[in-house]
């Protein structure tokens, strides 16, 4: 009998001659590429116990891909405390700072490929408003996608539309409006042109003298507008039909609750300060929410299998499933460290290893110290964490809801359980496959 893992070898070879690295994932075990399916498991059941028992998140789900396979997709736990709903393979989750990279970055990513985007000169020649702002005018795409311009971290813009905790009414209605469109939960409408207060505030804001790195998330909430403004076409449309769509992801994409999806929905927290609910199905960002759910700091949706085959094709330099999405320069460009002399690991949008990662214990490490200086990812504040390493070809897809009920629930990092959970399998033992033949 030949193998599955050469079967499948044979069948991507015709349907992509000479491209095997551009085919698709496709689900099989750990021994396929030669590890240990029961060290994995049960190594990756006692940490995702451990941590469901100590309340780091009331459910969560793993899938890893590692040379094209699947192979380890596992769900965990409920998706409340109250043990009613378990976890599904198919559900989609609040993606949080995950949008980061998988929402404005790809676009922007293509425009620099295209020409229409120069990462050295300043972000005032596309940005105009800055111009005029002398401590931002010189800032370049390079430093503020690696977290090196000095700009705040944060903006709390949710403090502009409540006066005593109670909603301004010349930014918030009801009922929906004319003005007013922006659904951003039951019965709350923000108002459309919010966003202009959020561009004349982040270009107000300071920004430090000395460029050290510091994590800024303000200028990914200018950038879909910027995407809108180059390519002339509507940000969303832009992503689904350059990106999400081709790749297959069936539900990736912002304001899951308006696409009519079978998915269930992880709800995320307890929301005491604007929607005074569960938050289910609009995004838990505040700032994204006042943006009507569509956001480049947040605000994605999507499930483990559709996350999976973005960070897959990234492995692949660019490419999956016989389509090239990018140049094999532009995915090293920009998941490259950018200024490691001034001890800032960032790559250009992409989370990196701590600098010196591999000499650290795994309390120390961010994320597990046998990653590859060459990996890359990024995590998210409701609890997601997604990782590509090239020189291993895994891809590590985590996803949870850790705030709920609350954002006080911070075991996720004090128990360290995504290192952990990656670690697992760069430690499986080897397994050489044994292949028998008719």
């Amino acid at each position: 009998m030949i193998s599955k893992t050469f079967k499948n070898l044979i069948y991507f070879f015709f349907l992509f001659p000479g491209n095997l690295v551009s085919a698709q994932l496709i689900y099989d075990t750990p021994e396929s590429v030669g590890l240990n399916s029961n060290y994995i498991e049960t190594n990756v059941d006692s940490i995702m116990h451990d941590a469901i028992t100590q309340k780091a998140f009331p459910g969560a789900q793993l899938l890893v891909a590692k040379k094209g396979n699947i192979i380890f997709h596992k769900t965990y736990g409920f998706h409340t405390y109250d043990s009613i709903q378990r976890v599904a393979k198919d559900d989609v989750y609040d993606l949080a700072s995950v949008t980061k990279i998988t929402g404005p970055l790809p676009a922007l990513m293509k425009l620099y490929e295209e020409g229409k985007l120069n990462l050295d000169v300043p972000f005032s020649t596309y940005w105009k408003s800055w111009k005029s702002r002398n401590d931002k005018k010189d800032i370049t795409l390079r430093e503020l996608l690696a977290h090196q311009s000095g700009m705040n971290p944060y903006i709390v813009f949710l403090s502009d539309v409540l006066r005593k905790g109670k909603p301004k009414n010349r930014f918030i209605k009801s009922t929906s409006q004319k003005r007013y469109s922006n659904k951003v939960y039951n019965n709350i409408y923000v108002k459309n042109r919010f966003n202009r207060k959020v561009f004349r505030k982040i270009k107000r804001s300071k920004v430090r003298d000395d460029k050290t790195y510091i994590y800024s998330g303000l200028a990914s909430l200018i950038y879909p507008t910027l995407i809108e403004n180059i390519t002339g076409e509507n940000y969303e449309d832009y992503l689904n039909t350059n990106f999400f769509k081709p790749l297959g992801c069936e539900v990736l994409g912002y304001n899951p609750l308006t696409k009519n999806f079978k998915n269930s929905i992880v709800p995320t927290e307890l929301d005491s300060l604007f929607r005074n609910d569960y938050v289910k199905g609009y995004v838990h960002d505040e700032n994204a929410t006042l943006l009507g759910g569509v956001s480049g700091n947040a605000g994605l949706f999507a499930t483990a299998l559709d996350m999976a085959k973005y960070m897959q094709m990234l492995v692949q330099k660019g490419t999956y499933n016989g389509k090239q999405y990018f140049k094999p320069t532009t995915v090293e460009e920009f998941t490259k460290i950018q200024y490691p002399e001034n001890e800032n690991r960032r790559g250009l949008g992409f989370d990196k290893p701590i600098i010196g990662n591999d000499t650290l214990s795994i309390k120390e490490a961010y994320p597990a110290p046998q990653v590859s200086p060459t990996s890359f990812g990024h995590s998210g504040f409701t609890g997601t964490f997604v990782w590509a390493d090239p020189e291993h070809e895994l891809v590590f897809i985590f996803l949870s809801n850790r705030v709920y009920p609350s954002r006080t629930h911070r075991n996720i990092y004090n128990l360290n359980v995504r290192p952990k959970l990656q670690q697992v399998f760069y430690t499986s033992p080897i397994i050489e496959e044994k292949l028998t033949n008719n």
